[in-house]
């Protein structure tokens, strides 16, 4: 398997209008349903006035964590065509929020798909496609005396860093592609004081 996968590096935004009702989308980059759970509840705030907040995601180098919600439309007509795009477009690490607006006409079970579908397409279209790199977040921790090593490993490997803190302790999150983790760990074992899976 690969490690390179394609997702989106920032927001894209759709629009789609049928008989008064307006279809607001959004395809937003996620990496956790932390994410995702924060992002939603930030719709339902922003636009609180809406009749519906649906939505669907893929998360994950393979796509395996992925939901969809019709949020009170007709069962199969909002959730499932909006992931449908996300699937279509092979997309990972994504959330689309569609936001409806009701305009006083029923568009019957084909207009909501029709309506959902479009208006994320719109969306995911209008977001910046990336390719990124299946990995994995390490917290770890290492003594001053193991800091040539440990810095020569994250120059070696190539890995992205974050959240560095060099207190009492040194400590870091690294990155670590799929495909090297196991000389990762191999490399860490004797100089880390810890090494955690984030």
């Amino acid at each position: 398997m690969s490690d390179i996968y394609k997702s989106i590096s920032s927001r894209g935004e759709g629009l789609y209008k049928d008989n008064g009702s307006r279809f607001l989308a959004f395809a937003i980059p996620v990496e956790t349903e932390d994410d995702v759970r924060e992002l939603v509840a930030g719709f339902r705030k922003e636009y609180h006035d809406a009749r519906h907040h649906c939505y669907a995601y893929r998360i994950g180098a393979a796509g395996e964590i992925w939901r969809s919600s019709d949020d009170g439309e007709p069962s199969g007509t909002a959730g499932r065509p909006i992931l449908g795009q996300i699937d279509s477009a092979g997309l990972s690490d994504i959330l689309v929020v569609v936001v409806r607006y009701f305009g006083g006409i029923k568009l019957g079970v084909p207009g909501l798909i029709k309506a959902y579908k479009s208006s994320s397409a719109d969306a995911i279209a209008d977001a910046p496609a990336t390719e990124k790199i299946a990995g994995n977040w390490y917290r770890v921790g290492f003594g001053y005396d193991a800091m040539p090593q440990m810095m020569k490993i994250v120059k070696d490997l190539d890995l992205p860093q974050r959240a560095r803190d060099f207190g009492e302790q040194c400590c870091m999150e690294l990155r670590v592609r799929r495909s090297l983790q196991e000389v990762f760990l191999e490399r860490t074992q004797t100089i880390c004081k810890f090494v955690n899976l984030l």
